[in-house]
């Protein structure tokens, strides 16, 4: 019967484990001196990014698939939250040399 017991409880954990959602995190990614930094990062579904702009000029942050166009002004700062998984580049409208990345994992 202890066995059994031990059992039920293993199952149990792991299905709460499974059925939990993970906790969702903010990257931040700053802009300065017209780069994106860091220029690649790695994500999960329901991650939000924050794009912080510490340049003097406005910038976007715009997805190269049509998820999102974050506008930045100068020291301000802006967020989308990620949707689906997959690679996204972006870039800004303004300064097209300006880009980054985005691989997004579930």
């Amino acid at each position: 019967m202890a066995a059994f017991g031990r059992a039920v409880i293993c199952a149990s954990a792991m299905w709460l484990a499974f059925m939990m959602p993970a906790l969702s995190e903010t990257i931040r990614i700053t802009i300065d001196k017209l780069a994106f930094q860091p220029a690649s990062v790695s994500a999960r579904v329901g991650d939000t990014i924050e794009w912080v702009n510490d340049d003097i000029l406005a910038h976007t942050a715009t997805a190269s698939n049509g998820d999102w166009n974050v506008l930045l002004t100068p020291k301000k700062s802006g967020r989308t939250m990620l949707k689906s998984v997959g690679t996204i580049n972006y870039y800004c409208k303004f300064h097209p040399n300006m880009a980054g990345r985005i691989v997004v994992e579930r």
